[in-house]
């Protein structure tokens, strides 16, 4: 589907919220949700929701490592497998 067609009025949601919803199941493109002309909203189905969010943390994690990097703060692999060695 195109950007163009994700576009809808809020006058479509509205009117249409129930198959919208069921067209999820099918179909889990996002709509941009327009009034007065302009995006205010997005409605996306749950399950890539919360894909989208595990993905945000895992780049924010990643993040996270590469400034630590910067700043040094890191140890290498050996010292660190050595800490996590356990003793028998």
């Amino acid at each position: 589907m195109s950007l163009a067609e994700q576009i809808k009025p809020i006058s479509y949601l509205k009117q249409n919220a129930a198959d919208i919803i069921k067209n999820f199941e099918v179909n889990p493109e996002t709509l941009i949700i327009t009034q007065n002309g302009e995006a205010k909203m997005v409605v996306m189905d749950i399950h890539e929701y919360e894909k989208q969010q595990e993905t945000f943390a895992l780049l924010k994690l990643i993040a996270i490592g590469n400034k630590e990097i910067e700043k040094g703060e890191f140890q290498d692999a050996e010292s660190f497998f050595a800490e996590m060695r356990i003793e028998e």
